[in-house]
């Protein structure tokens, strides 16, 4: 095991779990075709607020943040409640929450790379446990709701945001750039990209069958 290159506090790491809590019990409670009670909303709320530091620590084969302090299980259940009983008012905030929304994938990317790289993991994997980090809390949201993936579909840049985020990271930390710079630089370039996704309407190609691209002419 590597010295560790940067310890994240114990209050960034909570304020991620805390929005990302909020956010998917306000996801949850916002869905009218299904009948989900509010311990649903709450146990969602709290899966998408600890689900990305779960499936990192199980990458890099470490015990996972949330069973390794009694900070963590309670701001997960306080934010999740708290979304589900003031969804109107975030509601009306929806700017706001997308803002920190994008914020948070970029906070939960940064922890997630500094925390490979500080446990000896190479860089590229390392890379892909930042991604992790940021997308694995709307994963486990999905798989529990039974709703296909959403960041495997058309107009979300989730994971391309997190991966370009945590590819800087790696890169300015290789170049020897002190961690903290390159964990803020990761955190503004994954949160800008996702903002302009979400204002312009960026997206990735849409898959399309073989037989369906445009065939060139022969001269």
């Amino acid at each position: 095991m590597s010295t560790p290159l940067f310890v994240t506090p114990l209050w960034l790491d909570l304020t991620a779990v805390g929005i990302g809590a909020i956010q998917g019990a306000m996801f949850a409670g916002r869905m009218k075709d299904r009948r989900i009670d509010l311990l649903g909303v709450a146990l969602i709320g709290i899966v998408v607020g600890l689900g990305g530091g779960l499936l990192r620590d199980l990458l890099i084969n470490q015990l996972p943040a949330a069973m390794a302090s009694n900070w963590y299980l309670p701001v997960a259940t306080g934010a999740a409640l708290l979304g589900m009983a003031l969804q109107r008012l975030f509601s009306r905030l929806n700017p706001l929450i997308i803002g920190l929304d994008a914020v948070t994938i970029g906070l939960f990317g940064a922890i997630g790379v500094t925390k490979a790289l500080a446990y000896g993991v190479p860089e590229v994997p390392a890379a892909f446990v930042g991604i992790i980090s940021a997308v694995g809390g709307s994963i486990l949201r999905d798989m529990m709701l039974n709703l296909p993936i959403a960041l495997m579909h058309v107009g979300s840049l989730y994971a391309v945001a997190a991966g370009v985020g945590s590819a800087l990271l790696v890169i300015l930390a290789t170049l020897r750039v002190p961690i903290t710079i390159a964990g803020i630089s990761c955190v503004i370039l994954t949160a800008v990209i996702r903002l302009l996704s979400v204002r312009f309407g960026w997206s990735l190609p849409e898959q399309r069958a073989i037989g369906s691209w445009p065939r060139w002419r022969r001269g």
